[in-house]
């Protein structure tokens, strides 16, 4: 008898078929949140569940007794609880490996964006109020030879470096676990202090995964450490940064700007920071490009074809699971 499978959302052609080769496959058809109690309602006979965004909890889990495996085509899965599962033997996995370069890129288009005033001057542009050349229209921010500081220092703060090579930059980085000396002069990389970070860079990304402990990790003090001139981006999650401190810190002008692709109440966006010109705000754009979404909705997949066939998938989270 095949295992059952359900899936959150439409994926890839090449994803569906693979699925359907291991498995009896139903999908929620919409690119949207499934309600909660569908969800719930679905997974009461499902081994395994390829989820995207909606939340797996306690109470979905204690539903779902034929249920061995959860997969997510990403990177971040703090949308699963990820203890109630392990204590139940269910292996969840993710897509490490698929989007570190996407979202660098990302990322430093956003710096650029912010600095630059990019998504301000396209709509001054399309109003129509550019009537002549003026030499004070628009100033920016130079990043040419500018301190970058990175907060998080794994595949994609490191990505970011090799990025910020390019402009000349001055990297320092800060993180839990020192990286390896070699990969330190490799990258033009040296490693401070958080506080020194903040106090020396004049831009700031954020390249944590969403934990207790990185929640508002960024938080009113740390504003007050940086620079006036200096901007803030944000392309990990949302709530690692306080939002109303943030927005405090913006309207007080005590930082140039800020380029965000998450917030903290996903997908509501802080109303003050909708009405802010040194904002550039993005919903949640990461790993949004063709090639990579499909890596890494192949993977989970993968992830989960493997795991209900009895084998250790390639990404596991909880690898006690298996103990």
């Amino acid at each position: 008898m095949q295992p059952k499978i359900f899936v959150t959302r439409p994926l890839p052609q090449p994803v569906m078929e693979l699925l359907k080769a291991h498995g009896e496959v139903e999908l929620y058809p919409e690119d949207a949140p499934i309600p909660a109690e569908e969800l719930m309602q679905a997974c009461r006979d499902v081994d395994g569940l390829l989820v995207v965004s909606n939340r797996v909890t306690e109470e979905l889990l204690s539903q779902a007794k034929q249920l061995k495996v959860i997969s997510t085509p990403s990177v971040g899965y703090d949308n699963i609880d990820v203890a109630a599962c392990t204590r139940r033997k269910i292996v969840v996995t993710n897509t490490v490996g698929m989007l570190e370069e996407t979202t660098a890129d990302l990322a430093f288009g956003l710096l650029l964006a912010t600095a630059r005033r990019l998504v301000e001057a396209d709509r001054f542009a399309r109003a129509g109020r550019w009537k002549y050349w003026q030499y004070n229209l628009l100033y920016g921010a130079n990043v040419y030879q500018k301190t970058l500081g990175l907060i998080g220092f794994g595949k994609i703060g490191q990505a970011m470096a090799r990025r910020a090579r390019g402009f000349a930059m001055r990297i320092l980085y800060s993180t839990r676990h020192r990286v390896a000396d070699e990969i330190e002069r490799e990258l033009g990389a040296a490693y401070v202090e958080k506080e020194t970070l903040l106090q020396q860079s004049d831009f700031v990304s954020l390249h944590v995964p969403l934990t207790p402990e990185t929640r508002h990790l960024i938080q009113a003090r740390d504003l007050e450490l940086m620079k006036p001139t200096a901007f803030l981006i944000n392309t990990a999650r949302g709530p690692v940064v306080d939002e109303e401190a943030l927005v405090s810190a913006l309207k007080a002008k005590k930082l140039a700007g800020a380029g965000l692709d998450v917030f903290e109440n996903e997908p509501r966006i802080h109303p003050d920071l909708l009405t802010m010109e040194q904002v550039v705000l993005i919903p949640h754009l990461g790993s949004a490009t063709a090639e990579t979404r499909l890596k890494m909705a192949m993977l989970a997949a993968q992830n989960l074809t493997a795991a209900l066939s009895g084998q250790r998938p390639p990404n596991v989270v909880n690898p006690e699971v298996y103990r």
